[in-house]
């Protein structure tokens, strides 16, 4: 409930991670077989909320939560990077149940042979975190989930089935996600009543969430202005007229800023900005359209492909129920 919008993103996720957690032994009992753990990669444009969205997760589910950030594990002594890659899995499967959390995956996860070093090093921490994730399957309560805003430069086998299988695109806030956004950001801030949030949502169409919160910032910043500059222009008048400097901060008087209003909103919109160009988002999007045909074909690239219909053979024996002697140990 602490993630504003996202709420695809969030059914997929809840299916993915808290119900995996959950759910398992249920499902293995009744089903009688094992149950898959599908890793998820967190893509989208910075400030959408990639990072809050893995630590709700991680909350959800009531696991231990170990995030690290990719550039913390790169150091200049030869295989020290990589085993700090090790220490971390290490350190995740001692504290299972555990999410761990790789922020800024794209700074380890980078093609390899695309570097402009001759050394390697980043092609062989690669080479270790891919090691890790795969024996990071032999526990069933270590789940490990990625995030970065530049999908396109990652390597091809870190986001293969079995891996990173399932990406998860984190979009740009709607409007009325936007709404959500103001009213959190300033939910313990007197804000005028004339001030709607809906017509600021309405003006900040394409903001992320990090560029709509220093919005809401710099309208609380120039409303402090006002009332400081208030406040010494009340001390300039006192002094001129022959008051005493304790007497000038005696308590009880009137506010001169009461609240954030629309002059305050003005001067922050003079100074606003979008943090993700037009550009960012067609990445994004050929991305999808790479990594995900049914995207691809709601998108429109696809349009003339057919849906592929089987045609199922007209034999409906149980394959799995062959007789009990079938199954007799080759060397008795």
């Amino acid at each position: 409930d602490y993630v504003i919008g996202q709420s695809h993103a969030k059914r997929v996720l809840s299916v993915a991670v808290h119900n995996h957690y959950k759910r398992l032994n249920v499902a293995e009992k009744s089903c009688d077989i094992e149950l898959a753990k599908s890793n998820i990669m967190l893509i989208g444009p910075p400030g959408c909320g990639k990072t809050l969205m893995a630590k709700a997760v991680a909350n959800e589910c009531s696991s231990n939560f170990i995030s690290i950030r990719g550039p913390e594990l790169l150091t200049m002594w030869f295989g020290e990077s990589e085993a700090n890659v090790s220490e971390v899995f290490d350190k995740a499967r001692g504290a299972s149940p555990c999410v761990l959390f790789f922020d800024e995956l794209d700074s380890v996860g980078t093609a390899r042979g695309s570097g402009g070093g001759g050394s390697g090093a980043g092609d062989r921490v690669l080479n270790q975190l891919l090691t890790e994730m795969d024996g990071a399957g032999g526990k069933k309560n270590l789940f490990f989930i990625g995030a970065t805003n530049r999908p396109d430069i990652l390597d091809e086998a870190l986001i293969r089935p079995g891996r990173l299988d399932q990406l998860i695109y984190i979009p740009l806030p709607d409007k009325g996600s936007r709404v959500n956004i103001f009213k959190a950001n300033l939910r313990k801030s007197p804000v005028a009543p004339n001030v709607t949030f809906e017509f600021c949502a309405e003006l900040t169409q394409d903001f992320t969430g990090a560029d709509i919160t220093e919005l809401c910032q710099r309208a609380a910043k120039a409303a402090i202005r006002e009332c400081i500059a208030a406040e010494e222009e009340r001390r300039r008048l006192a002094a001129e007229n022959g008051e005493a400097p304790e007497d000038a901060d005696m308590e009880g008087v009137e506010d001169p800023v009461p609240m954030i209003t629309r002059d305050h909103f003005e001067e922050a919109f003079q100074a606003a900005r979008k943090s993700v160009t037009t550009h960012d988002l067609y990445k994004f999007d050929e991305f999808r359209k790479k990594m995900d045909p049914s995207y691809a074909k709601r998108s429109g690239t696809n349009a003339n492909e057919v849906d592929i219909t089987l045609n199922w053979p007209e034999d409906d024996s149980a394959q799995f129920n062959a007789a009990a002697d079938d199954d007799d140990d080759l060397y008795d």
